[in-house]
Order: C-alpha cells, then structure tokens, then sequence
C-alpha cells in the first residue's frame, strides 16, 4: 500500500508538472495576444511618413493629432496663415490640419487599428461551475475551456492583420494625397479667378467710356440710333461677362473654403495676388512609367493586398474545417453523504469537429479566386498607373508650351497692337473707337494668359499627383488655354 500510494503520489506530481509545462506555454500565447496595443496617434505617424513628399509640393505637412492642446496648436497655426494673404502652400496645410472629412478617416483608421488588436486578441477563456446532488454523493464540476484554434493561428492572424493595417493606412494616405491636390486646384482657380474678374473691370470700363462718348455724340447728331446701339450693345456684353467672372470668383473661393474647412469669420482671409510663374524647364518624360509603379500609393496597396489575400489562402480550408477546435480542463470533486469521503477526478477534453459534409471545399475556391481577383486588381492598377502618367505628361507638357506662347507672343503682340492704334489716333489717323476696341482687346488677352497659366498648374498638380501619389481621376483639360470663356468651371 505504501509503494502503491508512492508510486500513485508519483504519477500525480508528474501530471501536475505537465499541466503546468502547459499553463505556461498558454500563459506565453496569451501574453503575446496581450502585448498587442492601439496606436496611440491613431497611426497619423504612419500616414505622415507615407504622405510626405506627395502633398502637393508642401514638405512635412502635418496632419490633426489626437493630443487636445496639439489641435489648439493647431487652430492658432490656422488662424496665423489667414491673416497674411493665402500662398498655396498655407492653404494645403490648413486643409490637412482643418478639413473634417479628413479628421474622420483618420479616424476610421483609428477605428480599424483597434479592430487589428481586437482580432488578434485570445479570446477569454470560459469557466463553468456546477454542483449536482442525490442521494448518496454530491458533485462539484469546474472547467476551463478555450479555443484551441484560435491560439494555434494566432502568429497568422497577426501577420493578417498587420497587413490589412497597412492596406489602411496607404488608403489613408491616399485620401491625404487626393485632399492636397484638390486645395491646390481650388486655390490655383480662386486665385486665377480673381485676376480674371478684375480683367474684366477694366474691360467694362472701355466699354463704359465707348458708350458715353457714343451718347454724347448722337445727342450733337454726329452718329446715328444704329452707332449707338452697338456701342451699348458692346457695354451690355462686357457687363454680362464680367458678372459671370465675379460669379466664377466667388464659387472658386467656397470651393476653396470648403477644402480647408473654414466658415464664418474664417473666410474673409485674402488670397495671393499671382499665380507662381511659369518654370523655366519642364520635367522631363523619361522614366515617368516606371516612377509611377514604384511611388504610387494605390500601386503599393494593390501589391498589399495581394500578399494577404496569398498568405491567407494557405490557411483558408484548415479554417474552415478546423476552425472550431475546442479544448478544455476540468476537475470534478465527488463527495458521499454518508462517510464524508471526497473523490477528485481531473483531466483534459478537446473537442474536434467531424469533416462529414463541409470539406472546405467551398473555402478553398472563395480563397483561391479572392488571390486571382487581387492579382487581376493589381495589374489593372499598374495599367491605368501607366496610361494615366503619361496621358498627364501630355497634358503637363501641351499645358506649358501654351501658356508660354500666352504670356510670350500673344499678349505682347496685343500690348503692340494697342500702342500702334493709341499713336495712329495721335496723328488721326485711327477713330477713338478703334483705340478702345484693341484696348478691349489687349485685356482680353491677358485674361487668356492667366487662364494658360492656371491650366499649366493644374497639369502639373495631375501629374505629381500621377506620379507618386494615387489616381486623379479625370484630367483636367486644357479647358480655357485659346478661347475667352469666362463661364465657372464645374467641379
């Protein structure tokens, strides 16, 4: 008996050590699911290292933090570009700090980190207690049950889940790349749009004096009804213009008000008096394809998310077959009634779920057709990657040499015309209406400059944007570059 008793004492000691041996590789899973931890910027960090070099020529700009006296850091940051005159730079930075649609994918993207560390978190284990009586004994039951399955996966969950992570965060980056470029459209169009309307001032003021002088002369009776008319009819269409410029001013600022978040007494900023001047140099063609397929954030995306969806197919039918395996350790206590006598049963439990009708047949197809979907994905990004960088090269390109012969030829060309027509009315041999039509004219032709110019920053923004950041969507056209519309852009 003292043999029996020592040997069974024995047994028990090695069981003990054994579960034990246990625990602590348990203990270990479940402290590495535990070290898991929310960003504590919400990965603006992240989006930044990203973005940077990509927002619209603006070096380092930051982006809304988390910490409240880092945003009213911010608002006084804000506060401070508005009230100089508003540069381009200044208005990229105030939208990536003040617009609230971009607050609320940072947000989202806050959102998806905890969803990472929530996913990749053990679940907690499951403790059920019962106590059962008859007539002769008493029954205590305990048991600890987990998910066996879900410990095994863990190191693939995790490298899953740090994948779709990034996959956000580049998403995230794009949408901060997409909003730097759409400021600096809006601003490059309210500036240019300012400086068109004021062309228009003073070509209604050369109508305005025309149509006097043509009053004036009817009532001597030097001209007749007919003269009159066409000189009222020349005032009645420079007025018509110029209100439709005003009109194009003011909607070009409220989409520019509306990039960078401001209203109420925010809005009354003023804006640069110029668009920046034309480069001396264009950007040179070679090499714009393959800087596309190696900056591109939504390039670099698609090739994330096709490692994932790869990764996850090798797992995919275990998954399903196995996903729900089971594991459990209880210890029984038995206590009779009569003689006070206690029976302690232990022991392990697991429980395995029977492949009988789903194979993971089903899984394996869904896994192997999201890897040829994500394949598919990726080489029609690195295709519209190409076609888009080039067509935005030709853009860029066409854009310049247009607004170079703008600014080059045909205003100075004008500028000779009215000069020559000003001194043939000296020496009479021009009328004063000849001189007030090239006046009308040579502003003309400034107003066209100044269109040139702004459709050659829009190119440009197209095509950085093309380049090392995300797809433009449709590219801006060279809208106004030889005509003398002066009807607002549709945005």
């Amino acid at each position: 008996d003292c043999l029996l008793s020592r040997g069974l004492g024995d047994v028990y000691k090695r069981q003990a050590m054994i579960s034990a041996h246990r625990l602590s590789i348990l203990a270990a899973a479940a402290l590495l699911a535990g070290c898991a931890s929310v960003s504590p910027d919400g990965l603006r960090s992240d989006v930044a290292a990203l973005t940077a070099g990509r927002t619209a020529g603006v070096p380092q700009a930051a982006l809304p933090a988390t910490d409240p006296s880092a945003r009213a850091k911010a608002l006084q940051s804000v506060d401070s570009w508005l009230a100089q005159p508003l540069t381009q730079d200044a208005a990229v930075r105030i939208a990536l700090l003040n617009n609230p649609g971009l607050q609320a994918r940072l947000a989202a993207l806050g959102v998806a980190d905890a969803e990472r560390v929530q996913a990749i978190t053990l679940p907690n284990p499951h403790l059920t207690l019962g106590r059962f009586t008859n007539s002769q004994e008493r029954e205590i039951e305990r048991t600890l049950a987990f998910g066996l399955m879900d410990l095994i996966t863990l190191p693939w969950r995790t490298q899953r889940e740090a994948e779709r992570l990034q996959i956000a965060t580049l998403q995230a980056a794009q949408d901060v790349v997409q909003l730097a470029a759409d400021t600096r459209r809006a601003w490059l169009r309210a500036v240019a749009a300012e400086q068109v309307a004021a062309t228009h001032d003073r070509m209604v003021e050369a109508a305005e004096a025309g149509a006097e002088l043509a009053h004036r002369m009817a009532q001597v009776g030097n001209w007749s009804r007919l003269q009159q008319a066409r000189e009222q009819a020349v005032l009645h269409d420079a007025t018509r213009q110029r209100a439709r410029a005003r009109l194009a001013a003011a909607t070009e600022r409220e989409q520019l008000n509306r990039r960078m978040g401001l209203w109420g007494q925010q809005t009354q900023y003023q804006l640069a008096q110029q668009l920046p001047p034309l480069p001396t140099t264009a950007l040179p063609a070679d090499g714009i394809e393959a800087t596309a397929l190696r900056e591109r954030l939504d390039v670099q995306a698609a090739r994330r998310q096709l490692d994932t969806q790869a990764t996850r197919q090798g797992w995919s039918r275990a998954g399903a077959v196995f996903g729900d395996i089971g594991l459990a350790y209880s210890r029984n206590t038995a206590i009779e009634r009569d003689t006070g006598r206690s029976d302690i049963k232990r022991g392990w439990e697991i429980e395995l779920p029977l492949p009988l009708f789903d194979w993971g047949g089903a899984a394996r197809t869904r896994a192997q057709a999201e890897v040829e979907q994500s394949a598919a994905q990726l080489q029609d990004t690195a295709v519209r990657a190409r076609s888009e960088v080039r067509a935005a090269w030709l853009t860029y390109r066409t854009a310049l040499d247009l607004a170079r012969q703008q600014q080059a030829e045909v205003v100075p060309l004008r500028q000779l015309i009215a000069d020559e027509t000003t001194l043939r009315y000296n020496g009479m041999l021009a009328s004063v209406w000849d001189m007030l039509a090239e006046a009308r004219n040579s502003t003309q032709a400034v107003a066209n400059a100044i269109e040139a110019q702004r459709d050659f920053w829009l190119a440009e923004t197209d095509l950085q944007l093309a380049l090392t950041g995300t797809s433009p969507g449709a590219l801006q056209g060279l809208t106004s570059g030889a005509a003398a519309s002066t009807t607002p852009q549709g945005h």
